[in-house]
């Protein structure tokens, strides 16, 4: 009976130790697991804190990288842009201010009538057109195309100090010819100037000469020519050669008392002329309040045109004025006449 006691009593205390024994590795597993999942939550919300770090520092340095090319960009540019007042002929240096004969009008010539645009009738974007004159050496045509933006460049004719422009021409597929007329007072006077004395049959030859040189021109815009231009009979001459040949004018208006309106009308024409200039002062913020006003006509009657010229200012000013062109559509003269 004694020996049967002993070994229910060693067999519980076996259950026991068993029992423990699990109990411990309960507790252990149990830790482990608790363990395991505490430091993977440590672990995981480590790695965001990381990544999030790491993508505000990748952020930061593109920011950097953009505004270093923004501002790299703009230095290739001023770069490539005083490669043109460099290149510049003595004849041409200097304010564009030389487009108004003598610079100075007591009153600013007239602007177009033209008719509003209605909104609501238009669905397309209100056109812009800016010429840039002057146009007369390899550096011209080089720091205009770097723009990468749609500008027409009108010609001077050839002569001693620039023999290659109408070549420079040829391998454009839109252009204008720049022709010189006779101002009020220019010290400066290019070698082929119209003057009103100029008979037809000489208006006529000249005007030949310029098609066979600029066998593709389409249109032609007076230099200077406040004396001209303001002389009905002249314009009448012109006018009558030009159409002979199918070339349009447009009238640069560097007079208030261009007669070109109504000569046009005369020869059942549309008088077409610029809206705007952009460089009539040189300095860059001038320039660009002067594009701003370009982009204001345009949106009000659906076409403008602007005229400059190939100084450094007014093509980094172009370039600087990019965001502001996204209310209208940059074109070539041809898309609006």
């Amino acid at each position: 009976m004694a020996k049967r006691k002993r070994k229910k009593s060693s067999s519980n205390n076996f259950l026991t130790y068993v029992a423990w024994t699990l109990a411990v590795i309960a507790i252990a597993l149990g830790s482990l697991v608790g363990g395991y999942y505490i430091g993977y939550e440590e672990a995981k919300n480590d790695i965001e804190t990381k990544v999030k770090a790491e993508k505000k520092k990748r952020l930061s340095m593109l920011k950097k990288l953009e505004n270093i090319s923004v501002k790299k960009d703009k230095q290739s540019v001023n770069t490539r842009l005083k490669n043109v007042l460099k290149k510049e002929t003595k004849t041409h240096a200097g304010a564009a201010a030389h487009e108004y004969g003598d610079g100075t009008l007591p009153k600013p010539p007239s602007p177009p009538k033209r008719v509003k645009r209605d909104v609501r009738k238009v669905a397309s974007k209100p056109k812009l057109a800016i010429i840039i004159d002057d146009v007369s050496v390899r550096s011209h045509v080089n720091a205009i195309k770097s723009l990468g933006i749609p500008l027409t460049m009108s010609f001077l004719p050839p002569s001693k100090f620039r023999p290659n422009s109408a070549k420079l021409a040829a391998k454009e597929s839109i252009y204008m010819v720049h022709l010189p007329m006779e101002a009020q007072n220019f010290s400066a006077e290019e070698p082929m100037t119209l003057r009103i004395s100029d008979s037809d049959s000489k208006i006529a030859k000249i005007i030949k000469k310029i098609k066979k040189d600029f066998p593709r021109v389409s249109y032609i815009n007076n230099h200077t020519g406040s004396k001209f231009t303001s002389n009905e009979l002249a314009m009448n001459r012109l006018i009558y050669a030009l159409k002979s040949q199918n070339i349009n004018f447009i009238d640069s208006r560097t007079t208030a008392k261009t007669k070109a309106p109504q000569v046009m009308k005369n020869f059942g024409l549309n008088y077409v002329a610029r809206d705007v200039f952009l460089d009539h002062a040189m300095d860059k913020a001038s320039i660009t309040i002067q594009i701003k006003r370009a982009i204001k006509i345009a949106k009000l009657h659906g076409t403008a045109i602007a005229i400059g010229h190939p100084h450094a200012n007014t093509l980094l000013a172009l370039h600087e004025s990019k965001k502001l062109f996204k209310d209208v559509e940059l074109v070539y003269i041809n898309r609006l006449y």
